[in-house]
């Protein structure tokens, strides 16, 4: 080995998993839509309260009056009033189940609106046909309204056509066919039933807009968050390239060079050290349930192939730890385990708040592999190591 390397080139396991852009592109398409769903939900929400409010504040604040104060000149005032009373609770119910989000039966209602029309243009009389006690010139409309919410607006269109068929109908029959009779009909249809078309059409504007607007800023949020995931992802592939070329260039670089005697046992407990290091920076890149156990499995592993009888107990299942925490608990124990001879074992001890990682080996002359304690952020680490010329013991203890 007389020639320098160029560079040491690392497998394709020592590199974390690419960045998944398919997986990240259906998640973005999934919250845009969800967002935007959940904007046009409120938009309509407060459309829906708009409509069921004016129908029956206007029901009970302009037709109910004008009934009962000319309840006594109505031809059949039974009918009438009877009419006002099931509009009243077809509304309320409608409108409890529309502020629910509860699907409404739509054809019966609107079937039943028609009949009560038609019975009240009939028991009216001509003297209270353009009157306000004829109260479904101004009213039914806000309650078709109300129980065709969310369907297409043509089924609004044609309610209000059958409730004009009826109330021309009723013009022609009453005999009120003057020019005067004519265009009081006119007016009272154009005027009660565009309106609840506009409000109709708006509020259906309204939620597409909003929709729109919301699933435009999702997808622009959603972009950017997912970009800065990928440079996220870029960063942390670069820092674990950089640690496991460092666990293994300087050893690799003195061999090449003829530095150092493979038949040296210093120099090969620096490899072994090497190797359990870049062995477990592997083992972080694999997505598994629980990762410290992986890579202790991993390092237990290696140790194992390298001819060292181990013993691995594990009690308890870890908590998610931070990569530079599991490093930490970790690190201590293999480099230990490199200078291991005849026999280990590994235990490892986990609850919600605590972690303790233990390594027992035989004993031996030769320099201590663990350094003081370390801190990570809030989470401290600590360290033990005790030896007594027959057992060497090593632990690394993690509290929340």
């Amino acid at each position: 080995m007389s020639a320098e390397p160029d560079a040491v080139r690392l497998p394709p396991a020592a590199m974390p998993a690419a960045y998944d852009g398919s997986a990240a592109t259906t998640a973005v398409k999934v919250g845009v839509g969800q967002a935007a769903a959940a904007v046009a939900r409120i938009s309509d929400r407060g459309a829906r309260i708009v409509a069921v409010t004016i129908a029956l504040v206007w029901h009970l604040a302009i037709g109910l009056p004008a009934v009962l104060g000319a309840r006594t000149e109505l031809a059949v005032p039974q009918v009438v009033v009877g009419g006002w009373v099931l509009v009243a609770a077809v509304g309320v119910l409608a409108g409890v189940r529309l502020l629910r989000d509860t699907p409404l039966p739509a054809p019966p209602l609107a079937g039943l609106l028609l009949a009560v029309d038609v019975a009240v243009f009939a028991a009216v009389g001509r003297t209270h046909l353009f009157s306000p006690a004829n109260w479904v010139w101004g009213t039914l409309a806000w309650f078709f309204l109300v129980v065709l919410w969310g369907r297409p607006v043509r089924w609004l269109l044609a309610l209000l056509a059958a409730h004009a068929a009826t109330a021309l109908t009723a013009v022609a029959l009453y005999g009120a066919t003057g020019a005067a009779d004519l265009a009081r009909a006119a007016m009272a249809l154009y005027g009660t039933s565009s309106l609840p078309v506009a409000v109709f059409a708006g509020a259906l504007t309204l939620a597409m807009l909003s929709r729109d607007r919301a699933a435009n800023a999702a997808a622009a949020n959603a972009m950017s968050a997912e970009r800065e995931a990928a440079e996220r992802a870029r960063g942390e592939r670069r820092g674990r390239l950089a640690l496991a070329s460092d666990a293994a260039t300087e050893v690799l670089t003195e061999l090449a060079q003829g530095r150092a005697d493979p038949s040296d046992p210093d120099v090969q407990r620096r490899c072994v050290r090497a190797a359990g290091r870049l062995r477990r920076l592997i083992a972080e890149s694999d997505d598994v349930p629980h990762p410290l156990l992986h890579e202790l499995r991993a390092a237990a592993d290696l140790a194992e192939r390298n001819g060292l009888p181990i013993d691995l107990v594990t009690i308890g299942t870890p908590p998610p730890l931070p990569v530079q925490i599991r490093r930490s608990l970790a690190d201590p124990l293999t480099a230990t385990l490199a200078d291991a001879r005849d026999w280990a074992r590994l235990t490892i001890v986990a609850g919600p708040d605590e972690v303790v990682v233990s390594l027992v080996t035989p004993d031996r002359a030769g320099p201590d592999a663990i350094g003081p304690p370390t801190e990570q952020g809030e989470e401290q680490v600590e360290h033990l190591y005790e030896r007594d010329g027959e057992i060497r013991w090593t632990q690394t203890r993690w509290r929340r």
